[in-house]
């Protein structure tokens, strides 16, 4: 009977990238691989995969009550269920995982997709903060293995908790196409529509480019608010609001835009030091891309010139910055050229090795 690995989340399974090429991988190799997340009620139909996917109902959608009843849950579950090792998909399901590990003596292995109690949800809150916080010094230092998405976030999530974090960045699959000339004038942004994403300032600035469509592919705590920016400032036109993509519609939806978005505002260390699996889907797509001029995109520009990074989050700066590239086109295709080059080095085909080790390292010890 091959090892069961248990991965968890809060997340609806559908749309989450990361977790489909981890768990790909891991099934791929031999591991019996069970993914768990939320079932909500507008959850879409779950695609056929070679590993199980379990969603969980819960009466609650949000706040403390949905992290209470949903830990709960998950608990239980994994408690009534046989795993060799659970993966804990950051801090808000770290504790059931870990307490289910300790009480059948299995490994309990900590993902940490972002530095959690420096998102800026959680910045502005402290008493938040500090419960969050408090959990995590108490668990993540007595985890089995630990690792995150980039080495910036590595550097300091060791630091601040004591132990190695392996780093396994979110990159896609290998791109095909993409080489020629691009005609298009569609500026993307994938991802949450979340605090801190740059998004109102992203929609302001269309109001100075008259000729160019923003596409938002994403839904979140921002959907109803930033709708009604647009709908304000009269850009039903300009602005459209795509909701949630499958990741397979939405690699073909990147690959008819000419631009990617990815901006960041510095509200905490998660998103200062963050290496989003959008910057990849780019490069991917072979598409420059907008991005703010924090540490890990400053390293990945300087290895490979990718990207056009932005000093100050304002709409003049982000209408400068694409007026630029829709209008010079040797910085265009440079950069463009350089995304080709860049994706053959930077695909989860090299980058899943680096998973595939670490819970093999894992379960033989574990074993």
């Amino acid at each position: 009977m091959p090892p069961r690995i248990i991965l968890t989340v809060t997340n609806d399974l559908v749309y989450d990238q990361r977790m489909q090429r981890i768990c790909g991988s891991l099934s791929r190799v031999g591991y019996e691989v069970w993914l768990v997340g939320r079932l909500r009620p507008d959850s879409a139909p779950l695609s056929p995969t070679t590993w199980r996917q379990v969603r969980l109902r819960c009466f609650f959608e949000r706040g403390k009550l949905f992290y209470l009843e949903y830990n709960l849950r998950l608990l239980f579950f994994l408690l009534f269920h046989r795993f060799d090792a659970v993966s804990a998909v950051d801090l808000d399901t770290l504790l059931p995982g870990f307490i289910a590990a300790r009480c059948k003596g299995k490994a309990c292995i900590y993902d940490a997709h972002e530095y959690f109690t420096e998102v800026p949800e959680v910045v502005r809150r402290p008493a938040v903060k500090r419960a969050w916080e408090l959990l995590a010094q108490l668990l993540i230092p007595r985890v089995d293995a630990a690792y995150t998405v980039g080495e910036g976030l590595a550097r300091l999530l060791s630091e601040r908790y004591g132990i190695p974090f392996a780093v396994v960045r979110n990159v896609p699959e290998r791109g095909r196409g993409g080489e020629g000339e691009r005609e298009s004038r569609i500026i993307l942004y994938q991802g949450a529509l979340n605090e801190g994403r740059g998004l109102e300032q992203a929609i302001e600035a269309m109001q100075q480019l008259p000729d160019v469509q923003l596409w938002l592919a994403g839904e979140g705590d921002l959907s109803e608010s930033l709708r009604g920016l647009s709908r304000r400032l009269g850009l039903d036109e300009q602005v459209r609001f795509l909701g949630y993509i499958r990741p397979g519609d939405l690699k073909k939806l990147t690959s008819q835009a000419a631009i990617g978005l990815n901006l960041l505002e510095n509200k905490g260390l998660s998103y200062y030091y963050s290496l989003a699996n959008k910057a990849f889907d780019y490069i991917q797509a072979g598409i420059p891309s907008i991005h703010m001029n924090f540490p890990e995109y400053r390293a990945l520009n300087d290895q490979f010139d990718v990207f056009l990074l932005l000093d100050t989050l304002t709409p003049e700066a982000i209408a400068i910055a694409i007026q630029r590239l829709l209008d010079d086109s040797a910085v265009y295709q440079q950069l463009h050229h350089h995304c080709l080059i860049a994706r053959e080095v930077l695909n989860w085909e090299i980058e899943e090795t680096r998973l595939i080790e670490l819970y093999q390292d894992v379960l033989s010890i574990d074993g």
